[in-house]
């Protein structure tokens, strides 16, 4: 009798070995996306089960290296092996907007609606998610009515997004402001975002975006230096340096600040997929090339592709 005990416990434990392991792998794989990197990720995922989670996780990676394509038949996947899971649905959205923006009209047409339809999939099943919402609210307030855009729609999330996170309601209602081309409108709630902020760096990089295509550039740069100084103090603030990088390298000014931010990023704060740091290389590279440090440049180009060996951009460089 003690035997077979002991054989049923040890069967039950291999079992939960069993099932543990699967999970603990995509952990490691998960690991590897915040950090940037994308190969280590892929080849992690290549004895993964076929599961929803397993896709979701090849989407994401393919996401952050812009391969739209691939992204969208990954996350597709995801939504067929579990329908139910809003992350899926926000996942496939994304890829398919991105999708859109990079194909002709008739097709961005047609992938644009089925956007709107997953984004609101998403934002169903998981009410309280603010990115979701968030998400779905700036389809709303950028995309054309016969896709299914419109400010009325966007409005009516603010009230919802204001329960949940302050912030991002005021960042939503500045681009509805936006988009109606209420310009002063969207500045007072792009500033009330820095006050009303657990992380005020990100309001901050919101604001100056709005400067640069204001064309106001030195308040684009005040905007930029402040979400700076914020992020001193904020060690989730990694993502919004190379946010407000991207804003001074787009607006074409202080390109040494862009850098030293993309440095700080890379060297002192946690890495993010919102901010794959292959992609934070290769811009580093790109501004350090303009500011005539071609060896640097190199630098980082080899840097970008030893964590992402395919990534495009990166690839397309040359000094």
């Amino acid at each position: 009798m003690k035997k077979l005990v002991a054989l049923v416990l040890l069967s039950a434990y291999l079992r939960i070995g069993a099932a543990d392991l699967p999970k603990s792998g995509l952990a490691q794989v998960d690991s590897a996306l915040q950090a940037g990197e994308a190969d280590r990720a892929l080849s992690l995922l290549s004895g993964a089960p076929n599961s929803s989670e397993a896709h979701l996780l090849r989407c994401r990676i393919y996401f952050s290296e812009q391969r739209w394509d691939e992204a969208v038949n990954e996350c597709e996947a995801a939504v067929r092996l579990d329908s139910q899971n809003a992350q899926n649905h926000l996942w496939l959205a994304r890829a398919l907007g991105e999708k859109a923006d990079a194909v002709s009209f008739v097709s961005a047409f047609n992938l644009a609606k089925r956007a709107r339809a997953e984004f609101e999939q998403a934002a169903s099943l998981d009410p309280r998610d603010g990115e979701a919402l968030t998400d779905l609210g700036e389809f709303y307030s950028s995309a054309p009515g016969v896709v299914g855009g419109g400010n009325d729609k966007a409005q009516g999330l603010v009230m919802r997004l204001e329960k949940i996170d302050p912030s991002r309601a005021h960042i939503l209602q500045a681009r509805i402001a936006f988009s109606n081309k209420d310009y002063g409108a969207a500045e007072r709630e792009f500033k009330l975002a820095t006050t009303t902020s657990a992380h005020p760096a990100f309001p901050w990089m919101a604001l100056a975006s709005f400067y640069r295509k204001r064309e106001r550039w030195d308040d684009m740069q005040s905007a930029v230096e402040s979400g700076y100084r914020a992020a001193q103090h904020d060690r989730g603030a990694g993502v919004a340096l190379y946010n407000g990088a991207t804003v001074l390298i787009k607006g074409k000014r202080n390109l040494a600040l862009a850098a030293k931010m993309l440095e700080e990023y890379l060297a002192n704060f946690p890495k993010s997929e919102e901010a794959p740091a292959f992609q934070a290389h290769t811009q580093l590279a790109r501004v350090k090339a303009q500011l005539g440090d071609k060896d640097g440049a190199r630098q980082e180009k080899a840097a970008a592709l030893s964590l992402a060996h395919d990534f495009k951009p990166a690839m397309g460089l040359s000094f």
